[in-house]
C-alpha cells in the first residue's frame, strides 16, 4: 500500500501518465484522419483507373 501511495505522490509518474494519455489522443486523431484521407485516396485512384481504361 505504502508503494501505490508513494506513487500517487511521484510527479514523475503522474508526468509519464500524462504525456501517455497524450501520446494516445494524437494516435487516435491520427488514424481518424488518415482513414478520411484513404477514402478520398481510392476515389481518385479509381477515376484514374477508369480514365486509363477508357470508361
Amino acid at each position: 500500500m505504502n508503494k501505490f501511495r508513494n506513487l500517487l505522490k511521484d510527479v514523475k509518474a503522474a508526468t509519464a501518465i500524462e504525456y501517455g494519455l497524450i501520446a494516445a489522443l494524437i494516435a487516435v486523431a491520427a488514424i481518424g484522419a488518415l482513414g478520411g484521407i484513404g477514402e478520398q485516396l481510392n476515389s481518385t485512384f479509381g477515376n484514374v483507373e477508369s480514365e486509363l481504361k477508357g470508361e
